[in-house]
Order: C-alpha cells, then sequence, then structure tokens
C-alpha cells in the first residue's frame, strides 16, 4: 500500500509538472534584456543561450553543414555579386534549408533530454508561442523555427531589398535600392556579417546577423525602444504595483492609444493630448491604479518621437498624474497591437490577468475598437487580441486579456 501511495504521489506530481510545461508560465522571465533579436527571434536566442543544446546543435553534421555552406557562399559573393539582390539571397534561408532544419530539430527533440527541456521549461513557459499551445512541444519548437525563419526571409526582403511591407508609408526601407551606391552599400553589409560570422557553426546565425544589421543600419532597431523597460521609464510603476489592493479598483489599466502627431517635427499631436486628457480624468475617478500610453515611432515616416512617451511627459508634466502611476508600451504602430502590447505588460508584470481593463480614446477610434477591429486582428495577428466586454462612452470600451497576445510575430519586426 506504501508503495501505490508513492506511485500515486509520484504521478501527481508529474501531471502538475507536465501542466506546468505545456503552457505559459507567468513567473518566466525572458531573457534577452527586451533586444530586437530576443522580441522578434525568440526560439533562436534560447538555442543561442542554452549551452547544451548550443553545443548540440554545432555538433551535429547536418546543421553544422549548412552553416558551412552559408559562410561559403557568403565568402564567394563578396567576388562574385555585381547587385544587392545576390547578397541578400546568399544570406537568406532556402526552402530546402529550413525543411532540413526542421527534420533534424524534430529528430533531436525525440532524442535529446536538454532540447525537450528547453522546448517545455523555455519556450512554452515564456508563452512567446502561446498561439499554438494546443500542439505537442516537438510541434511547437518546428513551428516557431518555421515562423522564425520566415520573418529572418522577410526582414531581409524589407530591409536590404526594399520589398513593401504592410505598412509601406511608415515602415519602408530607408535607402534607394536602385542607386549605384546601394550596391557598394550591401557589398559593405555582406562583408561585415560575413566577417562576423565566419567562425560560426550555427545554422541560422549568418542569417540571423544579417536580419539584424539590416534593421540597424536603417534605424529601425524599434522593437527595443526604452527597453529594459521594466528597469526603467517602467520601473516606478512596476514596483508600485507590488503593493496595490486590486479589489479597490474596477480596472487593472487604463489603456490610451497613441495619435500620431502627423507633422514632423511635432511630439504630441492635438489629439494625443485630448486622448491623455480624458484617461487622466477617468485615473482621478479611481478607476485603475495604472494609466497605460501606447505608441511607438509611428507617423511621419522616420519620426524621432515615441508617441507612449511624449503622453507620458503630458500626463505628468501638464496632467499631473504620478509617473507611478504610468505604464508605457513604446512599440505599437497600429490599433491591433496597442491592446495586444498592454496585455503583454499586464502579464509580464503580474497585474490580475483575469480582471477588465478599458480603453480610453476618441468616439471614432473606441467605436472601431468595438466593432470592427476584431475583423482586421484576425487578418494581421491571426486571432483576436481580446475579449469585449462594456461599451461603457463613446470614448470608454472594456476588454479583458487573452493569453495569445504574448504570441510574437517577427513578420513585423518593428512590432513583433
Amino acid at each position: 500500500m506504501k508503495k501505490i501511495g508513492l506511485l500515486i504521489c509520484f504521478i501527481a506530481i508529474s501531471c502538475g509538472l507536465k501542466a506546468q510545461a505545456d503552457h505559459p508560465n507567468p513567473h518566466y522571465k525572458l531573457i534577452g534584456q527586451g533586444s530586437v533579436q530576443s522580441k522578434n527571434f525568440y526560439l533562436l536566442t534560447l538555442l543561442e543561450h542554452n549551452a547544451s543544446v548550443r553545443h548540440l546543435l554545432e555538433t551535429d553534421a547536418t546543421l553544422s553543414g549548412i552553416a558551412a555552406s552559408r559562410s561559403a557562399a557568403l565568402k564567394s559573393s563578396l567576388t562574385d555579386c555585381t547587385d544587392h539582390l545576390c547578397y541578400t539571397q546568399k544570406l537568406k534561408l532556402s526552402d530546402e534549408d529550413i525543411k532540413t532544419v526542421s527534420d533534424r530539430l524534430s529528430a533531436l527533440y525525440i532524442a535529446d533530454i536538454a532540447v525537450q527541456t528547453l522546448v517545455k521549461n523555455d519556450l512554452i513557459a515564456s508563452g512567446t508561442y502561446a498561439l499554438y499551445q494546443k500542439l505537442t512541444p516537438k510541434e511547437i519548437l518546428l513551428k516557431a523555427w518555421e515562423i522564425e525563419a520566415a520573418g529572418i526571409n522577410n526582414t531581409i526582403s524589407v530591409y536590404a531589398e526594399g520589398k513593401k511591407p504592410n505598412y509601406p508609408l511608415i515602415d519602408s526601407i530607408s535607402f534607394n535600392v536602385n542607386a549605384k551606391s546601394f550596391d557598394t552599400q550591401m557589398y559593405n553589409a555582406a562583408a561585415t556579417i560575413f566577417d562576423g560570422t565566419k567562425k560560426t557553426k550555427l545554422f541560422f546565425e549568418a542569417s540571423l546577423t544579417a536580419a539584424l544589421v539590416f534593421l540597424d543600419i536603417n534605424e529601425r532597431t524599434d522593437a527595443a525602444n526604452d527597453e529594459p523597460m521594466e528597469l526603467g521609464i517602467n520601473k516606478a510603476a512596476v514596483q508600485k504595483s507590488k503593493t496595490v489592493n486590486w479589489s479597490r479598483y474596477k480596472y487593472t489599466v487604463i489603456l490610451v492609444p497613441g495619435a500620431g502627431p502627423g507633422p514632423s517635427g511635432m511630439a504630441l499631436s492635438a489629439e494625443g493630448m485630448l486622448r491623455c486628457r480624458l484617461g487622466a480624468n477617468r485615473y482621478f475617478e479611481g478607476l485603475a491604479p495604472f494609466i497605460m500610453t501606447s505608441g511607438g515611432k509611428v507617423h511621419p515616416y522616420k519620426t524621432k518621437y515615441i508617441e507612449a512617451d511624449e503622453m507620458r511627459k503630458y500626463l505628468i508634466n501638464t496632467l499631473h498624474v504620478p509617473a507611478s502611476a504610468i505604464i508605457v508600451d513604446p512599440m505599437a504602430r497600429h490599433t491591433t497591437t496597442n491592446v495586444r502590447n498592454g496585455v503583454r505588460l499586464i502579464y509580464r508584470y503580474g497585474f490580475p490577468f483575469n480582471k477588465a481593463c478599458i480603453t480610453c480614446t476618441d468616439k471614432s477610434q473606441s467605436g472601431y475598437i468595438g466593432t470592427v477591429m476584431g475583423d482586421r486582428c484576425m487578418k494581421e495577428l491571426g486571432y483576436i487580441p481580446y475579449k469585449l466586454g462594456a461599451k461603457l462612452s463613446d470614448t470608454e470600451q472594456e476588454f479583458y486579456p487573452a493569453i495569445e497576445d504574448l504570441q510574437i510575430n517577427p513578420l513585423e519586426p518593428l512590432d513583433p
């Protein structure tokens, strides 16, 4: 009987561990300090940082062979290529390579406990692929690899070839790809990437480095705006949250989406100021302990102003909202990700996840959030990042967080 009792106990504990491993863990701490790489390519970041798995990948004959072939192709491009498209084709991951890597990762997952542990305790626990949490761990690993490989190729296409992004008026390449000087610049970029990765044995390193270099020279490192936020711009609010009596408040946060400044040189538009005033009114009424401002470097093209930061300044300096009551999301570029990014911060900072929040904005945008925005979210994100609650007024709309919001999107590298 004692042995049976111990067996039942072991099974119960094992089941409990499995349940934790198969779902996002709210206590999990993301690695990478909010870098552009970790925001866009969390699986590849994990593969780099985990010593056991990295060694496994570097010593695998097939995978290290891909790394060697990529390095050789990049080296030859420095003498053989005469236009920018030639260089980029040497840097992108081919369909054949992506399929080969998927097959090897599948086999390594089955054979090696270190890979299994990384997937369950880091990749799944992080929530960065929460949209696929109903798949098996091995399927999630392969899905994450394929998505991040597509993200690398797309980033190179947009920021080294001039392919149009989803929002070309604000997210396009910074250079004229038809200029002869651009071909020279691409030679210099390829030479730099080769110099930095020529000794790597990681199959993805050269292509990943290329994607990050092209984002950097285009001044498109928006994914890391204000990072690490929890240690900087959001530190006071995060510290305050640990002492908040949440039962005193109807809502977790008052989300104030950004309104693009418009003309070049303008830090905050009139519409942005008005939205801040509405949010401040609700805050001083005591509806929530925090206001969350949301908006990145969006309008006009290549603006230097971060909407969320400028709204924060206005709330503090003009409307006298305490700095410790303001959280910023400095990445969102569209209304769809205002909500998504806000939910991510609520989750990562340990705020109540099942409690309602409200958006506070102008009548037009509030109506859009409460009606047709769900269709756009399905088209662009593949899911709806909230559950709508009550419509409180022409300017306020309740919403509830969705765990799928933790899903990263490497196909939108400025706001993944």
